[in-house]
């Protein structure tokens, strides 16, 4: 029910479409500077390599049965922590002035949203006597979920998941729907996490 953001597959397509890799010296490479040093055949020279933010070490360490294993970047498991959003402020800084210098950026984004501006609808279930189906405008990051009383009855919204957080990053993971069709059960992940919170919801009264 979830779909990719525009930046994110915009990049994945940059990525795809990238240059092939260098040619060895002599082949006709041209010369274009990389993260890395790398040189990338037809590339117009860039700024220098990346400098990446850095991850700072903490001396963490558990004995599991006299063996010592360090965790230097547990640190990076709050991702509520001060320390951890400038780490992230800090890449996505990165990523994004980067991803700003790329021209045809633009044009992937329209032709995405054009190729994706289209009525859609997911397939019907009817559990009992309601009918329950997902639908999306075009340009919904999640589609919502209508329930009616018949397949020619007049819909109305159970749940619009675009609604749930002001920045769009809670999820819709997963439903299931009573026998009865009286209890609507759905599942809500955060900002990517693998932690799903669970909820029921009565359908007659929302």
């Amino acid at each position: 029910m979830h779909r990719p953001s525009l930046t994110l597959t915009a990049l994945c397509l940059l990525l795809a479409c990238r240059p092939e890799a260098t040619k060895p010296p002599g082949e006709g490479a041209t010369s274009g500077v990389r993260a890395g040093g790398a040189e990338v055949a037809g590339e117009a020279p860039r700024s220098a390599a990346f400098v990446y933010p850095t991850s700072k070490q903490t001396e963490v360490a558990d004995d599991y049965f006299g063996t010592k294993v360090t965790d230097p970047y547990r640190w990076l498991e709050e991702p509520d922590s001060a320390d951890t959003r400038a780490w992230i402020d800090a890449q996505n800084q990165l990523t994004f002035d980067y991803l700003g210098d790329v021209k045809e950026r633009e044009q992937i984004r329209a032709r995405l949203t054009k190729l994706w501006n289209f009525e859609r609808y997911g397939l019907p279930t009817r559990e009992g006597g309601r009918v329950f189906f997902s639908k999306n405008d075009g340009l919904q990051n999640q589609s919502v979920i209508y329930t009616a009383d018949s397949l020619k009855g007049d819909p109305r919204v159970l749940i619009d998941p675009n609604t749930l957080s002001a920045d769009g990053t809670v999820a819709l993971s997963g439903g299931a729907y009573t026998d009865d069709g009286k209890l609507f059960a759905y599942g809500l992940a955060s900002a990517g996490s693998d932690w799903q919170e669970w909820h029921v919801r009565e359908v007659a009264t929302g």
